[in-house]
């Protein structure tokens, strides 16, 4: 369906892809109305900071808003913050809001993110028992951040060792507790979970895998400890809950849009109702280096999918599609991910992890299809083009130090 007639343009969500969607939109000529509804009260702002240096006190509020309020007055750009979008209707191309109003569209963009998943378990709701995802969740998090304090911290993906090196920076007792053998168990290998596990412990973190949380106990109504289920009673002045997050799909799922742990969409975000785009956090979306569809948790994912939305409503080719890629920092550690490693089935160490700087390569059948670089940006870049290439590179090229990784790059695209 061409859309580059469209006149009414409404974004659901204030995240990395709903802004995106409206400044490419704007770059690439549409004069429109454009009307962006989130239901938080501040300005689109990007996330990633909150749980690193925004956390410490080191990132000023304004910084992490994408645009300041006079750009959206100059580029004319209608925002309606604080007031959640309640349903869809695709017969008649309106949004329903909370209070009753109905906005139209020649276009929707869904880019309504995620939420954390809630923790089962008794006392999840007691006082000072904190989820991590929105500027809201920080400014209640941050004054208890006193050092002395004892912190609990719940799953050992990146989140929660994100906030763990934070804690301990700060001066708090940090415990972490991940039901899984290893942590970072979801996204990676043993050899980089041994990497951070060890990292985390010499930095004073106590950390204890294959853990079962029973309850969350308390006084007066806020936390005081958290309970194994061995029994073991652990102080906890607050609770930092991050086992992982699910996506805000039920608006389009109730409007009869196709979900599958995700919005469904294709190559240009579109999803089931020509009409209508979905990108971020939300969508899951087809991975061309990989021959499947998932959804990413990514601010690269949000970008490029916003942008992609953007040039089909207004009729452009599609921009590029990069490989997927994510970034942690932990201390003085900087992650920096290329690729997915699923399914692969041989790791190639590249430097030494002892040296705090080195690169874990995944290969599967030969073929470069992911990689993780610790303080290792030049093997990240150049892995980059690798895995988009669908190169095959040999083992003992990879490891070998002397050989620069864009002599590398540029013999597999010779």
């Amino acid at each position: 369906m061409d859309l580059s007639d469209a006149n009414k343009i409404v974004i659901l969500g204030g995240g990395q892809a709903g802004a995106q969607a409206i400044q490419s939109l704007r770059m690439g000529g549409y004069e429109g109305a454009l009307t962006l509804i989130g239901d938080e009260p501040s300005l689109p702002y990007q996330r990633p900071p909150l749980s690193k240096a925004y956390m410490k006190g080191e990132f000023a509020e304004e910084r992490l808003f994408f645009k300041p309020a006079a750009w959206y007055e100059d580029n004319n750009v209608e925002l309606i913050l604080s007031t959640p979008a309640t349903r869809i209707d695709r017969k008649n191309q309106t949004v329903e809001m909370a209070h009753g109003a109905h906005i139209e569209y020649d276009a929707l963009v869904i880019a309504t993110g995620s939420r954390p998943r809630s923790l089962p378990l008794e006392g999840a709701d007691l006082e000072n028992v904190h989820d991590l995802r929105g500027l809201t969740d920080v400014e209640r998090i941050q004054p208890q951040m006193i050092e002395g304090r004892n912190i609990v911290i719940i799953g050992a993906g990146y989140i929660g060792l994100e906030a763990a090196a934070v804690a301990r920076q700060m001066g708090l007792s940090a415990t972490v507790l991940e039901m899984a053998p290893r942590v970072l168990a979801r996204v990676t290998s043993p050899v980089m979970s041994e990497f951070y596990e060890a990292e985390h412990r010499r930095q004073g973190v106590d950390i204890r895998t294959n853990a079962r949380l029973a309850r969350l106990e308390g006084k007066d109504g806020k936390v005081t400890a958290a309970i194994l289920e061995d029994g073991t009673s652990l102080p906890a002045d607050l609770v930092l809950v991050g086992i992982g997050i699910l996506p805000n799909e039920e608006l389009a799922n109730e409007a009869g849009i196709a979900c599958n742990n995700g919005i469904l969409v294709d190559r240009d975000a579109r999803t089931s109702d020509p009409r209508i785009f979905a990108a971020g956090d939300c969508a899951s979306r087809p991975l061309v280096h990989y021959g499947r569809s998932s959804r990413l948790e990514s601010v690269h994912n949000a970008i490029e999918q916003g942008k992609l939305a953007a040039a089909a409503i207004l009729g452009k080719p599609r921009p590029p599609e990069d490989c997927p890629w994510f970034w942690s920092d932990q201390y003085d550690l900087k992650l920096q991910i290329a690729g997915l490693s699923q399914g692969y089935d041989q790791i190639v160490l590249r430097g030494s992890p002892e040296e705090r700087k080195f690169a874990a390569f995944y290969l599967k059948n030969g073929t470069l299809i992911a990689v993780d670089a610790v303080n290792s940006a030049p093997e990240f870049l150049a892995s980059k083009k690798l895995i988009m290439m669908g190169a095959k590179v040999e083992p003992d090229t990879l490891s070998d130090t002397t050989v620069s990784m864009k002599d590398i790059a540029a013999a597999a695209a010779a």
